[in-house]
């Protein structure tokens, strides 16, 4: 099978039912790639197949014949949005983050809170809760701080 990967031609030799996530982290080494339920529910192995977000262990490595891929490695290690999830203390155990990620690259400029949380609903973070990684991904996409320099604090 022959596809692109983060922006390189890759061919593999595996069997085209196998799970892509399996064929990403272990013959493509691409790590970055996180294992949560294995059933499409949790968002963890959020990777881009022709720039759509899509649950890497419920797609069978055939499927991208031909496709585009970009794991969270293709998008560099000093991604604006790595860092301020970081710095907004939206990781914690990080499997979710790199799926979180992913799903945030498809919004677009200055999106709404609703439109924000919409996006990331097919992500489960089961430690830090949902604010500071709203407030990450609307920090990236330009929102304003409060006048008076408090952090912003989103309600869920």
């Amino acid at each position: 099978m022959q596809f692109t990967l983060n922006g390189k031609s890759k061919e593999i030799s595996g069997n085209p039912a196998a799970r892509l996530i399996d064929v990403l982290r272990e013959e493509c080494l691409m790590t970055g790639v996180k294992e949560g339920c294995g059933e499409g529910e949790c968002g963890a192995c959020t990777v881009l197949i022709d720039g759509e977000p899509v649950c890497s262990c419920i797609i069978p490595a055939g499927q991208v014949e031909g496709a585009d891929v970009v794991t969270i490695e293709g998008l560099g290690g000093n991604h604006p949005l790595q860092e301020l999830m970081m710095n907004e203390v939206g990781a914690q155990c990080g499997i979710c983050t790199p799926g979180m990620i992913m799903a945030a690259t498809k919004l677009g400029d200055a999106p709404t809170l609703e439109e924000v949380k919409t996006a990331l609903a097919g992500n489960l973070c089961r430690c830090t809760g949902y604010s500071a990684i709203y407030r990450a991904v609307m920090k990236w996409k330009g929102m304003p701080e409060p006048e008076n320099g408090d952090k912003l604090v989103i309600l869920e």
